[in-house]
């Protein structure tokens, strides 16, 4: 049996935090109803202080349902409240660049929903106001701070599977056609839903960036793609080969494979609370079962962690990144198309 107990080289910092970060949420999202709320109740770091929405009514329907001091009927509202410290953007990608640019003028911190906008200039954009407003900005992916992901890390730091070799990922469901998603205008398509976390996890693991970029894609039409494939090349000879779909069954799974064994992360970027990784090499396979955890508490601790210390803690980053590569592979799928 493996001694994984001091799983992490990136351990949570000690930047202390004097009070709990008031956050205000700028939409009636289905991820704050899934995962946000429930996230904030379980951290003294952070607190669901405001959230607004376009409809007035849902807006303080959610309030009363969950606690929420203070709830509006406008953005603007909101992010002119002077108890609200940082703004959680969940709205469409389209809205993404206006709205956390607005949030960072007020001196509001951002904690934004990937990705940060419809294409690297927007993206720009926004690593550049928060900046300029000395906010911190941090880009939503909750994945990268779930414990059995600092553990994975150090599994392949001390050479457990060798030297890694592939990024696997496949992530899909079967869309509903009248979702927004599927509008060109506002970001939509299955690389910048789904895709993204594939180039996430294989840049965070690669530790670098890609160097070749090979994509295709089923497009339901220009700058929509309902399915698409993609191949990333990494320095040290590191290949990634993921997937997206909003037209195939429900997969989200991904896996390391290096020399010497295999990774695998059941749940994908949604595991259980109990947690697992599978680990095989010749010897046999190995489940290692991780201590229940919430991963939307442990990226919002964070960001609270981050707000406190001024800048942007391990393994958080602004997002920047990520869209150049994604629209990279946007670029390929539709230049392969033509």
């Amino acid at each position: 049996m493996l001694d994984f107990s001091a799983a992490e080289n990136e351990k949570p910092s000690t930047t202390h935090m004097t009070k709990p970060l008031r956050i205000g949420i700028l939409g009636c999202a289905r991820i704050v109803r899934r995962a946000i709320a429930g996230a904030l109740r379980k951290t003294p770091h952070a607190v669901l202080q405001a959230i607004a929405g376009r409809d007035g009514a849902t807006a303080a329907a959610w309030a009363a349902e969950f606690g929420i001091p203070s709830h509006y009927d406008n953005y603007e509202a909101l992010i002119s409240d002077a108890n609200v410290d940082a703004v959680y953007l969940p709205l469409p990608n389209e809205l993404h660049r206006p709205w956390a640019l607005k949030a960072a003028a007020l001196g509001k911190h951002v904690l934004c929903e990937k990705p940060l906008g419809l294409d690297e200039a927007d993206a720009y954009q926004v690593v550049e106001g928060c900046r300029q407003a000395g906010v911190v900005l941090m880009e939503a992916f909750m994945w990268r701070h779930h414990p059995r992901v600092a553990l994975a890390k150090k599994m392949l730091a001390e050479g457990k599977l060798g030297e890694l070799r592939l990024v696997k990922m496949d992530f899909s469901f079967v869309i509903d056609p009248n979702d927004w998603r599927l509008d060109a205008a506002r970001g939509g398509g299955a690389l910048y839903d789904l895709g993204c976390y594939g180039i996430n996890i294989s840049r965070f693991f690669a530790g670098a960036e890609p160097t070749e970029i090979h994509a295709r894609a089923r497009h339901l039409r220009p700058l929509v793609d309902m399915t698409l494939a993609m191949q990333l090349q990494f320095p040290g000879h590191v290949t990634a080969l993921l997937d997206a779909s909003f037209e195939c069954p429900d997969r989200n799974r991904f896996e390391l494979v290096g020399t010497k064994g295999t990774l695998e992360f059941p749940g994908g970027v949604l595991p259980p609370e109990e947690a697992t990784l599978l680990y095989r090499t010749a010897s046999g396979t190995e489940t290692i079962t991780l201590p229940a955890a919430d991963q939307y508490t442990a990226m919002i601790e964070c960001f609270a962690r981050s707000v406190a210390a001024g800048k942007l803690e391990s393994p958080a980053e602004d997002g920047l990144a990520n869209m150049r590569v994604l629209q990279a592979v946007r670029d390929a799928a539709m230049n392969a198309a033509k």
